[in-house]
């Protein structure tokens, strides 16, 4: 058969372009189809960029070990999921590289006030350090009763902002540790903004 370009291009891609041209691609697809993802662990997971929460399937290789990391080696949306049915957008599609990124930091930085460098800090270091900020301001603007003398008990100059992949308990939780624990006022969480 020769083949028009009429009837090339109706065809698009795929096997049925390979059979016009003369050859068999399908234990090639076959095989293509099979390594992606062939011997990875699904994990079911939701994806952390904004407040719709799309599902996502995250593909793992690790022999599950006691102490061996399993290696994320793909990332793709779940279409059992009912509010993305497989679908994800750009950033969604791209979660893979928030795992392997050459340029994401995955330490703390500081910027001292009014300095122009960052300063590479550990971890223990910068908890204690917002551990010590948020009671020092506490302790300095915890207003117990208003002008009028109604009991308040609450602190207007630290803030909450909860991310798109909290859930219910999680955000249950973060509400009676800051409103009831601390007395935190502004809370707030993404998915309403």
């Amino acid at each position: 058969m020769q083949p028009t370009r009429r009837v090339f291009l109706k065809a698009g891609t795929g096997a049925v372009v390979a059979s016009v041209l003369g050859f068999d691609v399908k234990t090639a697809y076959a095989q293509a189809q099979e390594l992606k993802i062939a011997k990875t662990t699904e994990t079911r997971s939701t994806c952390p960029y904004c407040s719709v929460s799309c599902g996502v399937i995250i593909h793992t290789i690790g022999d599950k070990a006691k102490n061996v990391t399993a290696q994320v080696v793909h990332v793709e949306g779940d279409p059992d999921h009912p509010i993305n049915r497989g679908t994800l957008c750009p950033k969604g599609a791209n979660t893979y590289q928030l795992v392997h990124n050459p340029h994401r930091v995955n330490h703390v930085m500081y910027r001292a006030p009014f300095s122009l460098k960052w300063e590479r800090r550990p971890l223990d270091w910068a908890m204690k350090r917002i551990a010590d900020l948020v009671k020092e301001t506490r302790d300095r603007d915890f207003v117990e009763r208003d002008k009028t003398g109604l009991v308040v008990n609450h602190v207007t100059t630290i803030a909450h902002l909860g991310g798109a992949t909290l859930d219910n308990e999680e955000n249950y939780l973060i509400k009676k540790l800051f409103s009831a624990g601390l007395g935190i006022l502004p809370i707030e969480n993404q998915a309403r903004i």
